[in-house]
C-alpha cells in the first residue's frame, strides 16, 4: 500500500527534477461555473504529462544492477515517453510495448527520447502479458505505468504542490486511466484536505472505474474507444482501485463531445493547448453533471501531448 509519507518522501526526490508546475486562474471560467476553479497545469509538466514524476522517481528508486540491465514498461504514450526523458537522464535503457494504433506524436516523442518502442495489436494481443514476457527473456525490470506503488507516489505529488499552493479546496477532480494519477490525489487531498470532495473522471466509452465504484468490485472494459487515448485502459488494478475506492467522493465520465468543449475552453480561455485526456477533470463541470457552486474547486489537467493537426481538427 502507498501511503501519504510515501509521497512527501518522493517530493523530496523530485525537487529539482520535475517542473513545479503552474496553478492557472480564469475570471470568465470561475463565472461561467460560478466557483473559484484553480487549474493544476501538468501540461507544462517536463514530456508535456504528469507521468514525468512517477517515472522520475519510479527510476531513482532502481538499483544500480536495475538500471544497468534496463527496463520495460507498456504505455500508450504519456507514460512511455516519461520513462523513456527519465531513462535517458538517468542512462538507464528504456523498452516500451506500445499499441499500434497509438498517436504517432507520443510514439516518435518516445523514440526521441531514446526509448526502444515494440509494438503490439491492442485488439489481438495483451500488453501485460507481452512486456513480461519480454522482460523475463531480456532481465528488464517491469515499471507499469499505474499499478507500482513508486508511480502512485510520484503523481501525488501534483495534488500535493496543488495543495500546498492553493489552501481551502473544497473539490478536486482528477483524470482516471489506470488510476496512478487519481489514487495520488486521494492520497495527498485526504492528508491535507481531509473535507474535500474527491472526484476521478472517465472516458463515457470506458468507464470501467465508474462501474467499479459502483459495484465496489474491480470491473474491466474492452478496447474502450475514445479521443482521450491516455485513459483507454481495459480497468484499474488492485492497488489503484482500493485507494480510489476507499477516498473518492464519485467517478463521473465524460463524452468525447464534452471533452472537445473543454479542450476549446482551455485554449480560447486561459490560452493553453490540453489534450482530450486532460480535459477530463474540467468537462463533467462544463457539462452540468457536478455542481461545484461557491466552491473552490482545484482541477488537474494531466498533460498536453496532442498532435498539431489533430488540435485543429478537433477544436476548429
Amino acid at each position: 500500500m502507498v501511503s501519504f509519507a510515501d509521497i512527501e518522501r518522493a517530493a523530496s526526490v523530485l525537487e529539482g527534477k520535475v517542473h513545479r508546475t503552474p496553478v492557472l486562474t480564469s475570471r470568465r471560467l470561475n463565472e461561467l461555473l460560478g466557483a473559484e476553479v484553480f487549474i493544476k497545469a501538468e501540461n507544462f509538466q517536463k514530456t508535456g504529462a504528469f507521468k514525468f514524476r512517477g517515472a522520475t522517481y519510479a527510476i531513482s528508486q532502481l538499483t544500480d544492477e536495475q538500471k544497468k540491465c534496463g527496463v520495460l514498461t507498456f504505455s500508450s504514450g504519456n507514460h512511455a515517453q516519461a520513462l523513456a526523458r527519465a531513462g535517458q537522464l538517468a542512462g538507464v535503457p528504456i523498452t516500451v510495448v506500445m499499441p499500434h494504433d497509438a498517436p504517432e506524436i507520443k510514439r516518435k516523442a518516445t523514440e526521441g527520447y531514446g526509448g526502444k518502442v515494440v509494438l503490439y495489436d491492442r485488439d489481438e494481443e495483451n500488453r501485460e502479458a507481452l512486456g513480461r514476457e519480454i522482460a523475463e527473456r531480456e532481465g528488464l525490470t517491469l515499471i507499469p505505468p499505474y499499478d507500482h506503488p513508486h508511480i502512485v507516489a510520484g503523481q501525488g505529488t501534483a495534488a500535493l504542490e496543488l495543495h500546498q499552493g492553493i489552501p481551502g479546496l473544497e473539490m478536486v477532480l482528477a483524470p482516471i486511466g489506470g488510476g496512478g494519477l487519481m489514487s495520488g490525489t486521494c492520497l495527498a487531498t485526504k492528508a491535507l484536505a481531509t473535507d474535500c470532495e474527491l472526484y476521478g473522471v472517465e472516458p463515457e466509452a470506458g468507464d470501467d472505474v465508474a462501474r467499479s465504484f459502483r459495484s465496489g468490485v474491480l470491473e474491466s472494459v474492452k478496447n474502450p474507444q475514445s479521443i482521450a487515448d491516455g485513459a483507454l485502459t481495459p480497468s484499474a488494478s488492485d492497488l489503484t482501485f482500493g485507494i480510489i475506492k476507499q477516498h473518492c467522493t464519485g467517478v463521473l465520465t465524460a463524452s468525447d463531445a464534452e471533452l472537445v468543449e473543454a479542450m476549446k475552453l482551455y485554449f480560447s480561455m486561459l490560452k493553453i493547448v490540453v489534450e482530450p485526456t486532460g480535459c477530463l477533470s474540467l468537462a463533467p463541470l462544463l457539462a452540468g453533471k457536478l455542481d461545484g457552486k461557491g466552491k473552490r474547486i482545484g482541477v488537474i489537467v494531466s498533460g498536453g501531448n496532442v498532435d498539431v493537426a489533430r488540435f485543429a481538427e478537433l477544436v476548429c
